[in-house]
């Protein structure tokens, strides 16, 4: 039995490392691609997790399946093909940590996952079922992914959807959305950023944005991450906002997957269906979530720097809120 199982993109991650002697820039190499970040932290975490992916036939490659492998992550439903080579994501940082991205990956292995690559056993025997769009740019991959979304849904499984836009992967925006509004309609628990609500609403107005999602989709938890800013969510008719935690932020890659991770943990632990919680057990929720996202912009990279329990909680005892 898993705890959460994730399908989708497993990448490297070239950071910012630095600059030589003459000033030319370095890369750090790093794991990445948000599916495995979520899983990520939820395994240092103690879950039982699993990853449906697949990687190139190259050192990034073996690379990514170790780094799974050593944190605990179920490798089974990993694939590794020759087909393509394993997708490298360079980061660009700006001055407060901030990040975009350019991507190499044309095709990128894990685009070339397909329906039958899927082990329908994983979905099965898990708890959580957790996805996002950039399986979802093209084929294969897009019709994997809603084959094992459709799955997870038959099974009953809760379902956690982060639209993760990123519009250099999309040869139209407008297919971007077309494939949110697809996920939108098996989600439970969906993650977003300001930007992603309007993007998919069309509303900047995070109430009016949220209440237009829940209302056509009947989503029960919508998250919105607002970066130093916190938090804003909707559960059933009720809203709120609570701020993130005050730190040294370094590089902002994965801050919003440790923020999801650990949602995913507590809503695990508290062993009830999340239309079942109240306010209070909410926000605690989010409050943890909010640390866990803060902590992992304090170090660079992303699966490098996901918390532990102990970081966590540390955190909520000593650093102050952001206000």
């Amino acid at each position: 039995m898993f705890d959460v199982v994730a399908i989708g993109e497993l990448l490297i991650d070239f950071t910012p490392g630095g600059v030589t002697s003459e000033g030319t820039a370095l890369f750090e190499r790093n794991p990445g691609g948000a599916p495995g970040n979520v899983l990520s932290i939820l395994s240092k975490m103690g879950k039982k997790t699993a990853l449906i992916s697949k990687v190139g036939k190259d050192q990034f490659g073996s690379f990514l399946l170790s780094t799974m492998r050593d944190i605990g992550v179920d490798t089974q439903g990993i694939v590794v093909t020759a087909e393509a080579n394993t997708t490298l994501a360079f980061v660009h940082l700006d001055s407060s940590g901030d990040r975009s991205f350019s991507f190499y990956r044309n095709p990128g292995a894990d685009m070339l996952l397909c329906e039958e690559d899927v082990d329908l056993d994983l979905i099965k025997s898990c708890r959580v079922f957790h996805f996002g769009t950039v399986s979802m740019t093209k084929g294969p991959s897009r019709d994997a992914t809603l084959y094992a979304v459709k799955a997870a849904k038959k099974y009953q499984k809760l379902i956690s959807f982060d639209p993760n836009l990123r519009p250099p992967l999309w040869d139209d925006l407008n297919e971007a959305k077309k494939m949110m509004e697809a996920g939108l309609a098996y989600t439970d628990i969906l993650k977003v950023s300001s930007e992603e609500l309007e993007f998919i609403t069309g509303e900047q107005d995070l109430e009016k944005g949220s209440e237009f999602i829940r209302e056509k989709y009947g989503t029960a938890l919508i998250l919105v991450t607002l970066g130093p800013e916190g938090c804003f969510y909707r559960y059933n008719n009720s809203t709120g906002k609570l701020a993130t935690y005050d730190v040294n932020t370094v590089d902002t890659t994965g801050a919003g997957d440790a923020f999801l991770g650990a949602m995913l943990y507590r809503i695990l632990n508290s062993d009830k269906p999340i239309e079942l919680l109240d306010k209070d057990e909410l926000e605690s929720m989010i409050r943890y979530s909010n640390a866990a996202g803060s902590l992992a912009t304090t170090k660079k990279g992303a699966i490098p720097a996901m918390p532990s329990v102990l970081d966590v909680e540390n955190c909520i005892a000593t650093v102050k809120l952001k206000l």
